[in-house]
């Protein structure tokens, strides 16, 4: 006998209508759903990390001001590179930080969020790269697959005439 079996004695329980089963299941969770989860997924890291660079409202912390001095680099074609004006890059990195993630929790802008928050990554990945693994290459995929598909239908995006359907 070659190929699969697809029946046996009890049709209702044979492995093959499971898996059609929950296939199903699966298949018929709204998209809202998993969008919605992928928005909060990406937002909370980049979150947290930015609210480590404030002391106050719009106050660097110490720890934000030395990381972007003096550890901090931009590792390109093999070399190290200072980052080029650091206090505004930390400063313009903890303000994305904070508002994007808000963004994208929101579903306000969400495709603008996620592009700003993979450029993010863009940028991290060249000042740590070997976080590309376990952060830097889910961070990226989660923010291509909002800034394709949007917010979903649980996004502000949506309720105002922002978000549209992909396809």
């Amino acid at each position: 006998m070659t190929g699969i079996d697809h029946t046996s004695t009890h049709p209702g329980l044979s492995p093959w209508r499971i898996v059609q089963r929950i296939e199903a299941i699966v298949a018929a969770i709204p998209e809202a759903l998993p969008l919605l989860a992928l928005r909060f997924a990406l937002a909370v890291p980049f979150f947290k990390s930015g609210l480590t660079k404030w002391d106050g409202f719009l106050t660097l912390s110490n720890g934000a001001r030395y990381l972007f001095t003096q550890e901090f680099s931009m590792h390109i074609f093999g070399n190290a590179y200072p980052y080029p004006a650091p206090i505004l890059m930390a400063t313009l990195s903890g303000i994305g930080e904070i508002v994007l993630p808000i963004l994208l929790v929101l579903g306000l802008g969400t495709r603008f969020a996620a592009l700003g928050i993979l450029l993010m990554t863009a940028v991290i990945q060249l000042t740590v790269p070997e976080g590309w693994a376990n952060f830097h290459l889910p961070w990226a995929a989660m923010a291509l697959t909002l800034a394709v598909y949007g917010g979903g239908q649980l996004a502000l995006d949506r309720a105002i005439g922002l978000g549209s359907r992909k396809g």
